[in-house]
């Protein structure tokens, strides 16, 4: 969090499930537009944070084509455990989507999960280094990197925090 931009920050949330984390950021005083492809979830999101100030749209990575007709720009771009279900060539377009809709000095915070795949589930390996090195092909540099057990305390589940910034 202390990362983030102070508020009143302009927020993507993408891959925002039902909102938990885009209610929090509201509270904070952040202006948040919380991108999630599945219905139910999106639907479940209004029903759960019904009258905070969440503007929820229907998009997906890897262009995110609503948000760039749109011509949005954001202050922070939150993926949380979303960018391990793009295969190699959907994180390529996914990153130069994410960066052109970013603001000047805006970032981009990620958590990249690891560890076995869950049955039924679409994951793909993904490690920080990969995920600097194509942000650095969109003049994004990392300025955290962490790692951490997972926090339902599954033993062979560990994640990697990155926060990218644009180039100045």
């Amino acid at each position: 969090m202390h990362l983030f931009p102070s508020p009143p920050a302009r927020v993507l949330d993408v891959g925002a499930g039902s909102g938990r984390d885009a209610a929090a950021l509201t509270v904070l005083g952040h202006r948040v537009v919380a991108v999630e492809p599945t219905d139910e979830l999106r639907q479940e999101g209004l029903r759960l944070h019904k009258g905070k100030p969440i503007e929820w749209v229907d998009d997906h990575l890897p262009d995110l084509l609503q948000l760039h007709r749109r011509k949005d720009r954001f202050d922070l771009i939150l993926l949380t455990a979303v960018w391990m279900h793009l295969d190699i060539q959907e994180r390529q377009t996914a990153m130069k989507s994410l960066a052109g809709l970013l603001n000047a000095n805006g970032r981009i915070s990620m958590s990249l999960r690891h560890g076995p795949v869950p049955q039924g589930r679409r994951m793909f390996e993904v490690s920080a280094y990969e995920t600097i090195e194509l942000a650095g092909l969109h003049g994004l540099d990392a300025v955290h990197v962490a790692e951490r057990n997972d926090m339902l305390g599954r033993s062979e589940i560990r994640w990697t925090f990155v926060v990218l910034k644009t180039r100045t």
